[in-house]
């Protein structure tokens, strides 16, 4: 369980220690945190969430696509062998990702691949509050998108799992 801190607490942080506690919000991309520290103080929760977003959104297309390339296929590999953050580990079980059926788990490993294939990048998706079957629809639907579309949703379901881990470590 990942610590809970006030934006009191957050605000006061030293950039280093701030950087430390939110550089993993980001997947793999210390970056982000990075960036958003030096808009402190913030005046709430709402307004720390939106410039991690803004961050990330502001960030040149091959800053970005390195961002996307840092998430963890659902139900692939890095899962297999424990590879994930702890963020993805908790975030793929909550949603019963550890726990497919073999079947299950050869229909998400053969789109993942498909989707990779298309788009040269995982496919991400915010987990929390999903079921499997949301995340196999949304796969299927979102294969037929273009590449500038799906890099577009690609980086607004980034901002969503940032908005979830933020709200689950910011009181």
């Amino acid at each position: 369980m990942t610590d809970s801190y006030s934006l009191e607490t957050v605000n006061a942080m030293s950039p280093k220690d701030f950087a430390e506690t939110f550089g993993d919000i980001a997947e793999h991309s210390p970056w982000v945190a990075e960036g958003a520290e030096s808009h402190r103080p913030f005046q709430n929760r709402e307004e720390m969430i939106t410039c991690f977003a803004d961050v990330m959104q502001s960030a040149n297309e091959e800053t970005q696509l390195a961002l996307i390339r840092a998430h963890p296929d659902l139900a692939g590999k890095a899962a297999l062998s424990g590879e994930l953050t702890e963020d993805s580990k908790n975030e793929q079980a909550g949603v019963g990702l550890d726990q497919l059926s073999e079947d299950e788990f050869k229909r998400f490993t053969d789109l993942n691949k498909r989707y990779l294939d298309r788009f040269g990048f995982p496919f991400i998706f915010a987990v929390k509050g999903a079921t499997k079957f949301m995340i196999l629809d949304a796969f299927v639907e979102r294969l037929e998108n273009d590449q500038a579309k799906e890099f577009e949703t690609a980086l607004q379901q980034i901002a969503r799992i940032i908005r979830f881990r933020l709200e689950d470590r910011v009181g």
